[in-house]
């Protein structure tokens, strides 16, 4: 099973095209430490208490989510910061930047817990590798569920092919529920297709180097019309944080 030596590889791998999809089995061994997942059924059963997205741009597209944003230093000193907005400029969002989203909250439990806390650590283990001279993080993690019913397509990304506006990205996946298609895609920014994945299982993982690339992700249909469908991911962001803040 992978392990942490793999992690130079994998930042190899991420210098060289700008984006790595990873499978269940290999992100499991590079989270496989101590009681990095005693809590795992609990931080995916918190999934089933989001709350809507009240600043959706249209009507019919299914979303809930909750938010939770961190400081990580280069040492691995994590704190959770004081509940704050989700911004985005108009650049990178134009469906709805330029506006202070503010989200429910992460629950204290999943925030505090072994897998959000392991999830994240091994984030800054990767990226600030790639980026040495960075001396502290500004983290932004989102639950995500976007619900797929008959004749309404759910939309993980509206906005479409996009940048997020950080450093770097981590899509995780918790659960998937009788739906079908959420391809995620990576292009250049003259829109030329670099890759595309689809993230079935949980843990399964595509990371992005968002000063690099642009990532979308298909609608997501029903399989089964009479059963609900979800798709549930976790987004990790990092973004360089300002010395003066």
């Amino acid at each position: 099973m992978p392990s942490l030596p793999d992690l130079p590889a994998l930042r190899t791998r991420l210098q060289r095209e700008g984006f790595a999809f990873l499978t269940a089995n290999v992100m499991r061994g590079l989270l496989d430490a101590p009681h990095a997942f005693d809590d795992w059924e609990a931080f995916a059963a918190s999934w089933n208490d989001l709350a809507p997205d009240t600043y959706l741009a249209a009507q019919g597209r299914h979303r809930q989510r909750r938010h939770a944003t961190f400081t990580i230093d280069a040492a691995g000193s994590l704190q959770r910061a004081p509940h704050q907005p989700h911004f985005q400029s108009l650049e990178y969002n134009p469906l709805q930047g330029n506006i202070q989203r503010w989200f429910r909250p992460i629950h204290p439990a999943i925030a505090d817990g072994p897998s959000l806390r392991g999830i994240l650590r091994f984030s800054q283990s990767l990226f600030g590798a790639l980026a040495p001279e960075v001396r502290a993080w500004h983290v932004e993690t989102h639950q995500f569920r976007i619900e797929a019913k008959v004749g309404e397509a759910g939309e993980p990304t509206p906005e479409g092919r996009h940048r997020d506006g950080v450093d770097y990205v981590l899509v995780l996946m918790i659960d998937r529920q009788n739906i079908e298609s959420g391809t995620t895609t990576i292009h250049a920014a003259d829109g030329e297709l670099l890759g595309s994945f689809t993230l079935v299982h949980p843990l399964d993982a595509a990371l992005v180097d968002d000063a690099r690339v642009f990532h979308g992700v298909t609608p997501v249909t029903p399989l089964d019309p009479d059963l609900p469908a979800h798709r549930d991911v976790l987004v990790v962001t990092f973004r360089r944080a300002d010395p003066a803040a």
